[in-house]
């Protein structure tokens, strides 16, 4: 095909540019104009990677099945989602060195490079497909720990990602990072109630639902009651804590990183914040924090988080 000699043709250029666009709904910066060219196109490639397999495992793809035809299947197969994640873990295959060719979609394509600068591995990348992965499995999450389990799939891996991105990854930045993805993790899960279990996935532990007398029927009204407003008021309070934990991260590291790891606990303090002033009703639609207000909460963490080195 085209794509194996290195000619893309234009609509394939539009079409990579739908998926990296929607980073400008995300809770935190994904590349900010600040950081150094090379982080920023590391970052990039790696959020135009993440994009792409959530919005396979969402079945957020573009219309007309293009996606499949650059993972080599029939358009028809978009619909697969589990078809299309195993040919997404094969274009990957080939990022690392595959002996078919090198990498079909083009996102997989542009990682090829950041992934050979960066001596990166493919444990991060294959955690983010196994997490969409069980998204097809797996609807209702019985214990807090089995929802921390999903967050190690599903966000931690970015975290790991960026510091590796940036030489900086230490067992002890490792730790705190996990706990700011998991945390983020939850925030979002948190804010998307409603659009969750319009896809028949419910992210609040079950057992959190039985303690605050909470039903599924309860989280498809239009408005939250009382119970259910105490039950993410619980895991705001929870998500608040464990973002907390991982906030020293920032105080780790100097210069720019500095600034954009900031911005990463400073969104998932201007979202909890947001849900707060929604007097936790989540229910009606994600409650988004103002740019200003967003501004506030990374000016804070900048203020307030502990230096060390």
């Amino acid at each position: 095909m085209t794509a194996a000699h290195g000619i893309r043709p234009l609509s394939d250029t539009v079409h990579v540019s739908a998926t990296l666009d929607k980073a400008s709904a995300e809770n935190f910066p994904v590349a900010p104009v600040f950081l150094p060219r090379a982080w920023r196109d590391g970052l990039t490639a790696v959020y135009g990677y993440a994009r792409l397999v959530d919005d396979i495992g969402d079945g957020d793809l573009a219309p007309g099945g293009r996606d499949a035809v650059l993972l080599g299947l029939d358009p028809a197969a978009t619909d697969d989602r589990l078809a299309m994640l195993d040919a997404f873990e094969a274009d990957l295959r080939r990022v690392f060195g595959g002996t078919d060719g090198p990498p079909r979609h083009p996102l997989l394509l542009a990682l090829q490079p950041v992934v050979r600068a960066h001596g990166l591995t493919p444990e991060p990348f294959l955690g983010l497909i196994e997490a969409n992965r069980q998204d097809q499995r797996v609807k209702r999450y019985e214990t807090y720990g089995d929802l921390v389990g999903y967050c190690e799939l599903s966000a931690n891996p970015v975290g790991r990602l960026v510091l590796s991105l940036t030489g900086t990854s230490t067992p002890e930045r490792i730790r705190r990072s996990d706990a700011v993805c998991t945390a983020l993790q939850i925030v979002e899960h948190i804010q998307d109630v409603a659009e969750d279990l319009g896809n028949d996935r419910i992210y609040l532990p079950a057992e959190d639902m039985r303690r605050f007398h909470v039903g599924e029927a309860d989280l498809a009204a239009p408005s939250a009651g009382a119970s259910v407003r105490a039950l993410v008021a619980f895991e705001t309070e929870r998500a608040r804590e464990l973002l907390n934990e991982g906030t020293p991260l920032v105080g780790s590291v100097h210069g720019r990183l500095r600034l954009l790891l900031a911005g990463f606990v400073g969104g998932g303090r201007a979202a909890l914040r947001a849900v707060t002033a929604a007097g936790f009703d989540v229910l009606p639609g994600p409650p988004k924090p103002t740019k200003s207000g967003l501004l506030r909460e990374v000016a804070a963490v900048l203020r307030t988080a502990p230096r060390k080195g």
